[in-house]
């Protein structure tokens, strides 16, 4: 067992202070469904009725309950790995036979991953084959689930080895600079993922296609005029094959960028409600989001890099876990331990940006369309589609959400097109 020092009662109480917060954000949304999940908002007046709204407190609760057991699960594996003496003797076995720094770190790796994976494996099927069916969204079946999981396996193996293996041989050739390096191959990393994602990443899973509606397509067409944004194309994705979830997202760079929509979502909504959302999600691009988000993401990158640099240098890491032989992999591993519970604590700034975010592609999609109507009644349906909770508190928003909360968002909406009413241009 580690020695209780104070790196490791530091570690236990920041751990366990995310788990009780989780915890208490959980029970607090729950308990503000409870009590308000019984009315449906002004906002949503027409669009969702009684049974509807019973349907999404439903699976609201029913998906939050889950969550919680499967993140706790989670984390108690996850200290049962760190706690329990198994990666100093993984370690131990893989020092032993004497493969190379490279190898032993790349195997040291995939078999914590491999654990974490097949752990993952029965609160996946769970998620799918239960709670997703019994609110009608799936239509996966297990022979696609199972294939969707070796995919995402190797896919997983090839892009995370490359970029471990790229890390490992920095840090164990470039002693002092080894991490501004490797923010340099971070990035360059990301935005290779980023232009493969559209064309030969996204395309494993799913079956991509030009817009079928001609009329739609003349359109969209138009709108992409409008604000002189060139795409490789507007496609729709077999989304149906695995759920009845609605979506479209913008994807790519350069050449590959690409807005698709699921079929899903073509059939649920109509063509002016659907230009709608184009619109909001051409606005992330007008507005430079990507680049944006590509700028945060590498400024935490190249910190937390540094970071670790600092860290690896440290006796105490590898003492306070039980290492008696550092290497650079076991170290990188700890780091990890450390630095995630801190993570946790970071997620409302991340989600604070992405909802104002939202808010500007939202700006853009009314400006374009000339109405905030056909984006308003668009994004009620897509709500009332998913069973989206209508009714999140909060603070629980606050801390997790990525785009305003509903009401929020759809009121917001009501009073851009008030204004805009009341002082035509």
């Amino acid at each position: 067992m580690p020695q209780y020092n104070t790196l490791l009662i530091i570690f236990l109480v920041i751990f366990a202070l995310r788990t009780v917060c989780q915890l208490i954000l959980n029970r607090v949304n729950v308990s503000h469904l409870r009590k308000h999940g019984d009315k449906v908002p002004l906002v949503f007046d027409g669009a969702i009725d009684g049974e509807k709204l019973a349907t999404i407190n439903a699976y609201t609760a029913d998906t939050s309950a889950f969550g919680i057991v499967e993140t706790l699960s989670d984390q108690a594996l996850f200290l049962a790995i760190v706690l329990s003496g198994f990666v100093p003797w993984l370690s131990s076995m893989i020092s032993r036979c004497e493969l190379g720094f490279l190898t032993s770190g790349l195997i040291f790796f995939g078999v914590l991953g491999l654990i974490m994976s097949l752990v993952e494996i029965p609160f996946s099927l769970y998620s799918t084959f239960v709670i997703e069916n019994r609110y009608g969204f799936n239509t996966r079946t297990p022979r696609l689930w199972f294939l969707d999981w070796i995919k995402g396996m190797a896919l997983s193996a090839v892009l995370g080895g490359f970029l471990l293996g790229c890390l490992l041989t920095l840090v164990h050739y470039v002693k002092t600079t080894w991490w501004v390096w490797a923010w340099v191959v971070f990035a360059l990393f990301q935005l290779l993922v980023l232009w493969l994602y559209p064309t030969v990443i996204a395309p494993l899973f799913n079956k991509f296609e030009p817009v079928t509606k001609k009329q739609l397509e003349n359109q969209i067409v138009s709108l992409m005029g409008k604000v002189g944004l060139r795409v490789s194309g507007v496609y729709q994705m077999d989304a149906s094959k695995r759920s009845k979830h609605t979506n479209a997202y913008f994807t790519g760079i350069g050449r590959t960028k690409r807005i698709v929509l699921f079929d899903t979502l073509l059939q649920a909504h109509g063509d002016r409600e659907i230009l709608a959302i184009l619109a909001h999600e051409v606005g992330h691009w007008t507005k430079k989001h990507v680049l944006k988000t590509l700028i945060v993401v590498q400024a935490g990158a190249l910190i937390g890099l540094y970071v670790a640099a600092r860290m690896l240098k440290w006796p105490l890491l590898y003492g306070t876990f039980g290492v008696e032989e550092p290497s650079v992999y076991v170290g990188l591993f700890f780091v990890g331990v450390v630095l995630s519970p801190l993570m946790f604590f970071l997620h409302p700034l991340e989600a604070a940006l992405s909802r104002k975010f939202e808010c500007e592609a939202d700006d853009a999609a009314v400006h374009v369309m000339g109405s905030a109507g056909p984006l308003r009644d668009s994004l009620t349906k897509l709500l009332a589609d998913n069973l989206a909770n209508i009714w999140p508190h909060p603070i629980y928003a606050w801390f997790y959400y990525s785009h305003p909360p509903p009401v929020e968002r759809i009121a917001r909406l009501d009073r851009v097109h008030e204004a805009a009413y009341e002082n035509p241009s």
